[in-house]
């Protein structure tokens, strides 16, 4: 199976893949594999019983990445894929992965992701998700994704996930349970116009000592679109947690921040932070004043506030 035009479009977009890239890779399409590439130390197997794969790293791995982007242009195609991530001990490690969906009929467009990450010890991961959708089709683009996490002790995880542009409904659920020392960050950047709806939920329970974790959420949310946003952390044992939603409403839009926290010791020091308003009229003056109009204003505005 070839990749077009927009194929080669949506790869540039949700994983910064202007071609074919170096190490491991996996790149679907329609629900079947395009191309996969393995390493000396990242091995990529098929799954028997389900659609998806088994990702494998070894330990000591280093300084190597991994690229694992989908592709929806199937009219009416609802894709659906398992990928577990083993991650040996003492590994640095960078995954990229995203959906990208061109909608050009009425039928409706989606993928579900279910993402589950087993970190070993000591290990450090980096693992970016961007959902991007195009296309001039009347049918619903949906990606509901999934992210299981489990870090050992003293592992860390940083993930960045991104949906700004084009998907008409989502639900994002992460799930993470971390061990003794291990520290999880959550960065969270999502943009909705139109009549898009897009929920997400966080879940961290901090079993081990001297966990942490640190999720943040920026949204903006324009014309009659509606944002939900749910955060929990469980503070189980002596711990450190910050949840924090950081919100634009713009037209009539409508947004739901929902940061909870629960110390089940005392030794759990946990923080929710939620803000929610409109662009300040001062910092549209100040812009306007620059020769800007309103909406190239309230544009730099937001890109500011999402980067």
């Amino acid at each position: 199976m070839e990749l077009n035009k927009i194929d080669k479009e949506l790869l540039k977009t949700i994983a910064d893949l202007h071609e074919i890239p170096e190490g491991a890779y996996n790149i679907r399409k329609d629900g079947k594999l395009v191309s996969r590439n393995v390493s000396a130390n990242i091995d990529i197997v098929t799954k028997q019983d389900k659609p998806g794969i088994d990702i494998f790293i070894k330990d000591g791995t280093v300084n190597e990445s991994l690229h694992i982007p989908v592709i929806v242009s199937e009219a009416g195609l609802h894709d659906l894929v398992y990928n577990d991530f083993h991650i040996g001990k003492n590994c640095d490690v960078t995954i990229v992965a995203g959906c990208g969906i061109a909608c050009g009929s009425s039928k409706d467009n989606g993928h579900d992701g279910v993402h589950s990450f087993f970190v070993g010890e000591n290990s450090k991961v980096t693992y970016v998700e961007k959902h991007y959708a195009m296309g001039d089709g009347s049918g619903k683009r949906e990606l509901n994704p999934i992210t299981n996490v489990e870090l050992k002790k003293n592992a860390y995880m940083k993930m960045e996930t991104v949906q700004i542009g084009g998907v008409t409904y989502s639900v994002r659920e992460t799930n993470a349970v971390l061990d003794e020392l291990s520290k999880l960050e959550i960065s969270e950047k999502i943009m909705t116009d139109s009549n898009d709806y897009a929920e997400t939920k966080f879940n961290v329970d901090l079993n081990g000592k001297d966990s942490s974790t640190h999720v943040v959420s920026r949204a903006v949310a324009k014309e009659n679109s509606k944002q939900v946003y749910i955060s929990t952390i469980n503070g189980n044992n002596k711990c450190y947690g910050h949840t924090e939603c950081d919100a634009i409403v713009m037209d009539s839009a409508n947004i739901v921040a929902k940061p909870e926290i629960t110390a089940k010791v005392a030794d759990a020091s946990l923080i929710h932070e939620a803000a929610i308003g409109k662009i300040a009229g001062e910092q549209l003056i100040k812009l306007q004043t620059l020769g800007l109009t309103e909406k190239q204003a309230e544009d730099e505005i937001i890109k500011g506030f999402l980067k």
